[in-house]
């Protein structure tokens, strides 16, 4: 019974610390950086139109670049139309 105590309490203590937040990926960019925290953590933002890009940003930091799992393409109507002449 005391083992079975000490897990709950272990098991509180450690979720108490540690608050659980959801990860978002923003489904507008298609490449994310994936940077570990300090104490262990990843913080994951997607905010990046190339991996070159997002490698610029990654070069000398611990962190790498993902494809955004989530990414929607680009969405119908954006950008430019352009007229053709006959």
């Amino acid at each position: 019974m005391r083992i079975l105590a000490l897990a709950v309490l272990t098991m509180a203590a450690v979720s108490a610390t540690s608050p659980a937040r959801a990860q978002t990926y923003n489904p507008r960019y298609p490449v994310c950086i994936k940077q570990i925290q300090t104490f262990g953590g990843e913080r994951i933002e997607c905010a990046y139109t190339s991996l070159e890009q997002c490698n610029a940003t990654a070069l000398g930091l611990p962190a790498q670049c993902i494809e955004n799992p989530y990414y929607g393409g680009r969405p119908e109507g954006s950008g430019r139309r352009y007229r053709q002449g006959y």
